[in-house]
């Protein structure tokens, strides 16, 4: 027999029946069994391989379809003829009115498909990653609920009661605006000045300054008495029945006011070659061309008996100087709220800290940059430096074309002193001054300080806020009832163990226990290992006991016996070892002021969010013991706890308010009121713009067609009392939570 390369026999045009190839081989050790079992294929009776050869012909007789062995890992499939054919001892022989055709030599024999074993397609790496995907996720289908229905339903229930429910943080697809807003650019800021500094800067003149506004306001009343005698129908007695003479009184009243006035004036003019353009600018350029219509009147001109704008004039320098007034009181409070304690809380607007919303939190460090925003320009001033040069612009331009435009310069100055006098609206000094005022002097009866309006302006996002044990219960609102120690344990050992597991996690009953501490002559010791349960407890390691602190659900978890017919609701437990050896019970007193403080908080819509350490202060304990809506409140995770309390976390570099006090009320206090304050002045001022542009525009037509009568000081002056009304009660309402 030839040598033949076993690679060769795979191949198509190379098949040769095994048996033949056993029957030429040269008698060895290996039979046929052998070689089908090397290759792993089981020998099934079958009728002879090998064709019977035909006297008279050379050529072998064509295999039938049943004599073709398959490799190994094949599996032929059965033609339909071979169940039909007949049975297997005539399975070989040819019938008997066949003859057998001569075929032609192997070489040149095609070999029909049936005798072809084709191998198997090489599986692609999708198709395979697709099946394995398949058959895993039908296996954990079948077994997903195995591991649920083994647990004890007891277990279970025990479990969920003793563990208390948190929240968890939801990942929130950022929102695509279509606008895209080019960021500002940043001005420079003031220099950040001590706030013991800037209070006694804001101090100096301020009772000067209160007189003067009185006065003002008397001068502002005699203006307007003038107007009212001939409204009312009265006649003057003689000599003041005369013209000039009324209009020279006008000219005195305003122009008095104006000295009272001036620093105001002058603070409104520097702005403008500045080029911040504000309220108070139109107020001194109103001023400035009225008092020269005035003069003209009084020497040369008679408009029908009308005299200048004097009354309107007046009353809008004092509310200037009122708003004024306002602002800096509202500042010097601020400043000496913020330099009465060496160490303050910050509290700062945080961007995305919890469920990645914007989160106000307190924090202990010093206040800088509290100077430098201090002095910046209000929220109600940025708007004006956009709008208020429109509007001087538009005076000047209407009083032009309704003075050269109708062809008569001669009206010059009474359109500009008319349209500048409406633009000056009254409320423009108010919109900010007069809240900031009554919350910062709310503010400092509860101890905290706004610190300017770059901390306000960030209040619009901030919708949830960070509640520590400190607030809650500020220390003197938990106090000790009693200690009980079990077994052999001393209670120098159990108070040590216990302060100092309190003390390493950062707990609001670290005071507490440190004072126990010094009371009992016990030490703190070295705590190795300190781990932070969601059942409400802690472990450590402490010179190789375990120890156990925490409430009595965690030691039910824990599986710690606890004596029978025990009624502590609120205390610390502590076990060494797996055994209890002490309980401390604790009575915690909620102070009145938090109500009040979370409703404020809720009205405004913003959550709180409980960040606290002490493993007693979970919401069921609050909703229970205190009545809080603790539904309403964010409950997370002990370990994002942690970290939400951390004092080493980054904050924002923009400071909201510096607070002096402990407790939630002046937390509260300071981001309600940053949050309303910004509010005002944003709505104030846009509606003093609108108030402002609605009187240029009438100012103009009336003037334009020489309506004095329509025009007159006493309608002009109503008209400014109208759109100043709003303001003030809006004002108002601000400091009212």
């Amino acid at each position: 027999m030839r040598d033949r390369d076993p690679e060769q026999l795979n191949k198509k045009d190379d098949l040769v029946d095994v048996k033949e190839l056993v029957r030429d081989a040269e008698p060895g050790p290996f039979t046929l069994d052998d070689i089908l079992a090397e290759y792993g294929v089981k020998r099934e009776p079958e009728p002879e391989a090998v064709p019977r050869r035909i006297e008279g012909q050379g050529q072998p007789q064509k295999a039938g379809k049943n004599n073709v062995v398959p490799f190994p890992g094949a599996r032929p499939e059965p033609a339909p003829e071979q169940r039909e054919e007949p049975e297997e001892e005539n399975a070989g022989e040819p019938e008997e009115d066949e003859e057998p055709e001569s075929e032609p030599p192997l070489e040149e024999q095609e070999e029909p498909n049936d005798r072809v074993v084709e191998f198997p397609e090489e599986e692609s790496v999708l198709s395979a990653f697709l099946k394995d995907v398949t058959r895993k996720a039908d296996h954990y289908a079948d077994h997903m609920f195995q591991e649920s229905e083994e647990m004890d339903q007891e277990e279970i229930h025990r479990l969920e009661k003793l563990i208390p429910g948190t929240d968890m943080e939801e990942d929130e697809p950022e929102e695509f605006s279509g606008r895209f807003r080019r960021p500002r650019r940043p001005e420079p800021p003031p220099p950040d000045t001590a706030p013991q500094e800037l209070a006694r800067r804001y101090g100096k003149g301020l009772k000067v300054m209160r007189l003067r506004v009185v006065l003002v306001f008397l001068l502002a009343a005699a203006a307007l008495f003038q107007l009212a005698v001939p409204a009312a129908g009265f006649v003057w007695l003689p000599p003041l029945d005369g013209y000039q003479v009324q209009v020279w009184i006008a000219a005195g009243l305003l122009g008095a006011g104006i000295l009272l006035s001036l620093d105001v004036l002058a603070a409104g003019i520097a702005r403008m070659f500045r080029g911040r353009v504000g309220m108070d600018t139109l107020a001194a350029l109103s001023g400035i061309f009225t008092m020269a219509d005035a003069l003209i009147l009084a020497v040369t001109q008679d408009r029908e008996g009308q005299l200048p704008y004097s009354a309107a004039v007046l009353a809008g320098l004092f509310f200037l100087l009122h708003g004024t007034y306002h602002k800096k009181c509202g500042l010097r409070l601020s400043c000496r709220t913020a330099s009465s304690v060496a160490e303050p809380y910050i509290l700062t607007l945080d961007e995305g800290k919890w469920n990645g919303r914007d989160t106000y939190c307190k924090w202990s460090g010093e206040p800088h940059g509290f100077g430098s925003q201090i002095q910046m320009d209000d929220g109600a001033q940025r708007i004006y430096r956009v709008v208020c040069p429109v509007l001087l612009l538009a005076c000047v331009l209407f009083s032009l074309l309704a003075s050269y435009g109708v062809g008569k310069p001669q009206h010059l100055l009474w359109c500009l002193s008319a349209t500048f006098t409406a633009a000056a609206a009254f409320g423009g000094a108010l919109v900010y001054g007069r809240p900031f005022h009554k919350v910062a002097r709310r503010l400092a009866q509860s101890g905290g300080a706004l610190a300017g309006w770059p901390g306000m302006a960030q209040s619009r996002k901030g919708d949830r806020v960070l509640i520590t044990d400190g607030d809650l219960f500020p220390p003197g609102y938990v106090e000790l009832n009693g200690i009980k120690v079990f077994g052999d344990w001393s209670i120098e050992k159990v108070v040590g163990c216990t302060a100092t597991l309190i003390r390493d996690s950062g707990s609001g009953l670290t005071k507490l226990f440190h004072d126990l501490l010094r009371a009992q002559g016990a030490i703190f010791r070295r705590a190795d290992d300190l781990c932070c349960y969601e059942g409400g407890g802690l472990s450590a390691n402490i010179r190789g006991e375990q120890v156990l602190v925490g409430s009595a659900a965690f030691m039910n978890l824990m599986e710690v016996r606890l004596p029978q017919g025990l009624h502590v609701k609120n205390a610390v437990f502590c076990a060494i070892d797996g055994e209890l050896a002490g309980i401390f019970a604790l009575n915690y007193t909620l102070p009145d002021v938090v109500f009040p403080a979370l409703d404020s908080l809720m009205r405004e819509k913003v959550g709180p969010v409980l960040a606290t350490r002490d493993f007693n202060l979970i919401p069921s304990m609050l909703h229970q013991r205190f009545k809080l809506a603790a539904d309403k409140m964010d409950f997370p995770p002990v370990e994002r706890r942690r970290e939400l309390s951390d004092p080493d976390q980054p904050h924002s570099e923009t400071i909201t308010a510096v607070l002096c006090r402990e407790g939630l009320l002046p937390y509260a206090d300071a981001v309600v009121g940053a949050k309303r304050l910004r509010w005002c002045a944003r709505f104030g001022a846009v509606l003093t713009c609108v108030g402002s542009a609605l009187g240029i525009l009438l100012a103009y037509y009336l003037t334009a067609v020489d309506a004095y009568g329509s025009l007159s000081p006493l309608n002009l002056l109503i008209f400014l009392l109208f759109w100043v009304a709003p303001v003030w009660f809006l004002t108002s309402w601000v400091p009212r939570y």
